[in-house]
């Protein structure tokens, strides 16, 4: 398997030149870095401007790694080929490097790049890619796997402290300027004066027009003596599709060089393929962090997440639900303040709530909206601490009061609804729990935690803190997470809390069974998407009739679950009405009948139906949105087919990973959410008038 890494960008607030003479000192070897043995010049060469300078080393390396594994292998050091492109004129260096070492065996590939800032031309920008496939390795693939990654992770980490100690070193030595390079004209009368920057093996040397005795004022400038102005006075900015190093401590925490890696490469996959509503940084990361930092399992339930999101318009929750008065006198819940650690705070006072009667007043759906819209809450109270506090802040605190639970609490549709609840806000907010304090537990409660704690993460369980009785209220309860002059004073403290007391919701709200059901359809389709489920040889298709040539179809879908492709079909004839979906015969059914296929097995391609635009592959997680002007009336088909996996081209057999990954995806369905709407051509211009003119950058 191939390791890929990817940096943030890293900024030093110094120029790009002062940088460079910091980075040349690294060489031939680097105290700092005990690893770099040694290293060689091969090769050399540049341009006669002075303004590209290019050079290859050989760089020796002393990997720590188990001595008989060196014995194995039959070295005791690794090489490495390193190739720098120093453009003075453009103020880049491009670094590339592989291994010389075992290069059969294992495929080192490294690409750096120091540049300018985009925005502010006195500072310098890095960035670093690199990727590691080890075919083989006498049997030792994994030991040499985790030994590279390990050391690997370290350099990066060192890497910027490395180039901090040189250029403290220049500024205790007087050097904190250095000039840039500048194309210099023949001069008749004033010779043309070499002057060399001391210290910079491979540096230019930077023709000046001056008298010989003026070449020691010019070499350096002094420290107070730099043209520029303050740096501290410039923007701190990078490109849009980058994330910048001090930004992720400042806003999302201390990670390892891996977690960053992760964290860039999947916010650049769903900028690359999603196209829709790119979530923030935070949302990503804790995905990332539910998954141990697989990017592939993350990347998995986030685009389920971010579909769902779309669906049932949660990212406009906040704005549009508005909770009905039975929630706001009987539900035993609210924010309140914040615990020790900036995290902001709600408390439930789960043994005060009436749940039979708040299912039988409000329904499922109506809790889990109003859950989702807590959620959503809480989400955005911890950006606001996150700049309150001026550290990131990504998860809340909860605190569960039990006292008064008890067997009517067990009412077997409210644990359903509580049940429900919980998967709901598994799948789609991980890791935004940082504790869960539960208080005054009472002899019931295991009856309830045996019932809920399988369907809670493992993770999010090792959160949860229990406490019997008033054992809060000692050492190593309350006050250690909260601060004292904000415990409740139903806890005991001085603070008061605006918390509803709750009690038993009127029987007289109670609505009746059909009112619930109407109500629950209410809440839960008024999305304008629907979903479909593919299979292989069972594909989902939409009739759309055209009776005025020239109209425009259009259509807006994700692809949920595995890998699709998008056919537009014209046919003069109607299709004959729906066909059963056929693996009901094989004791498989699609959920709703969401599974239509119009097209007959009788029909011949060409001739009692065409293709109009050319066959779309559709990538999981991808949100894909496009348009069709419709040359003559009749029948349209949009259709969704399952997508193979493809053989390897070289063999007649499949790759393993092909095979896996096709049993994968065969033995569940794939599955698109759609929309689609016909618009005369007039009304689409129209319409692509307004997008265009309403459209605003963001911020």
């Amino acid at each position: 398997m191939v390791q890929k890494y990817q940096s943030p960008v890293r900024v030093y607030k110094h120029p790009f030149e002062l940088v460079m003479a910091a980075y040349e000192r690294r060489f031939p070897t680097c105290h700092l870095i005990p690893m770099f043995v040694d290293s060689d010049v091969i090769s050399e060469e540049t341009s006669e401007d002075r303004s590209f300078h290019k050079i290859e080393r050989r760089c020796k390396l002393d990997v720590d790694a188990p001595r008989l594994l060196k014995r194995i292998a039959g070295v005791d050091y690794v090489y490495f080929i390193q190739k720098n492109s120093l453009n003075h004129r453009e103020r880049t260096l491009h670094i590339e490097s592989h291994n010389e070492t075992f290069s059969n065996r294992v495929i080192i590939h490294e690409l750096c790049c120091y540049s300018v800032h985009p925005e502010n031309e006195e500072w310098t920008c890095f960035e670093q890619s690199a990727s590691l496939d080890i075919k083989s390795f006498f049997g030792f693939e994994s030991t040499v796997e985790k030994i590279a990654m390990k050391q690997y992770a370290s350099s990066i980490k060192k890497g910027k402290e490395i180039i901090e100690y040189y250029l403290r070193e220049l500024e205790e030595e007087g050097i904190t300027y250095v000039p840039r390079w500048s194309p210099c004209p023949p001069s008749p009368t004033k010779p043309v004066v070499p002057v060399v920057i001391p210290a910079l093996p491979i540096t230019p040397t930077i023709s000046i027009e001056a008298p010989p005795e003026s070449v020691n004022e010019i070499q350096v400038c002094k420290e107070g003596s730099s043209p520029t102005g303050s740096l501290n006075d410039a923007l701190v900015a990078s490109p849009d599709d980058k994330l910048d190093a001090d930004y992720i401590k400042r806003y999302l925490g201390d990670l390892t060089p891996l977690q960053e890696s992760c964290l860039i490469r999947l916010r650049r996959w769903l900028q690359e393929t999603h196209k829709g509503k790119i979530p923030k940084d935070e949302h990503i990361l804790r995905f990332l962090r539910a998954r141990d930092f697989n990017i592939d399992k993350a990347r998995e339930i986030l685009c389920q997440s971010l579909t769902w999101r779309k669906q049932h318009q949660v990212d406009y929750l906040l704005d549009t639900w508005s909770s009905p008065q039975v929630l706001h006198d009987y539900y035993t819940g609210g924010w309140h303040h914040h615990d020790k650690d900036g995290r902001p705070l709600y408390i439930l006072r789960l043994g005060h709530m009436d749940t039979k009667g708040l299912v039988r007043a409000l329904g499922e759906e109506s809790l889990l909206r109003h859950v989702l819209s807590i959620n959503e809450e809480g989400l955005r109270r911890c950006e606001e601490n996150t700049k309150v506090f001026g550290r990131p802040i990504s998860c809340w605190t909860c605190l569960v009061d039990l006292e008064g639970l008890n067997m009517r609490h067990l009412w077997r549709p409210g644990v359903k609804a509580l049940l429900r609840i919980i998967e709901v806000v598994e799948a789609n907010y991980p890791e935004t729990l940082g504790r869960l304090l539960i208080l005054r537990a009472p002899r019931v409660f295991p009856v309830l935690w045996t019932l809920v704690s399988p369907f809670i993460d493992e993770n999010t369980r090792k959160k949860f803190l229990i406490y019997a009785g008033n054992d809060y209220q000692g050492p190593g309860g309350l006050v250690d997470y909260i601060d004292k002059e904000i415990i409740p004073d139903f806890l005991g403290g001085e603070c008061m809390c605006e918390v509803p007391e709750g009690g038993l919701v009127p029987k007289s709200l109670y609505r009746t069974a059909e009112e619930l059901e109407n109500d629950e359809i209410r809440l839960w389709t008024e999305t304008i998407y629907q979903s479909a489920s593919i299979f292989k040889g069972a594909p989902h298709e939409l009739l759309i009739e055209i009776i005025d040539a020239s109209s425009v179809i259009t259509w807006d879908f994700d692809v949920c679950k595995g890998d699709v492709i998008f056919n537009i079909y014209h046919s003069k004839r109607a299709p004959q009405p729906p066909r059963k979906d056929p693996l009901a015969t094989h004791g498989i059914t699609s959920p709703a009948g969401n599974n239509v296929q119009l097209i007959d097995k009788s029909w011949l391609l060409g001739q009692d139906y065409s293709m109009v635009e050319s066959p779309l592959t559709c990538k999981e997680g991808e949100s894909v949105q496009g348009s069709h002007v419709t040359r003559w009336p009749g029948f349209y088909i949009l259709q969704w087919r399952f997508h193979s996996m493809p053989a390897c081209a070289t063999t007649n057999l499949p790759r393993v990973d092909d095979v896996l990954a096709t049993l994968q995806v065969s033995s569940h369905k794939c599955k698109v959410m759609y929309y689609t709407e016909v618009l005369g051509s007039e009304d689409f211009r129209t319409a692509c008038c307004d997008v265009q003119s309403f459209s605003v950058p963001e911020e």
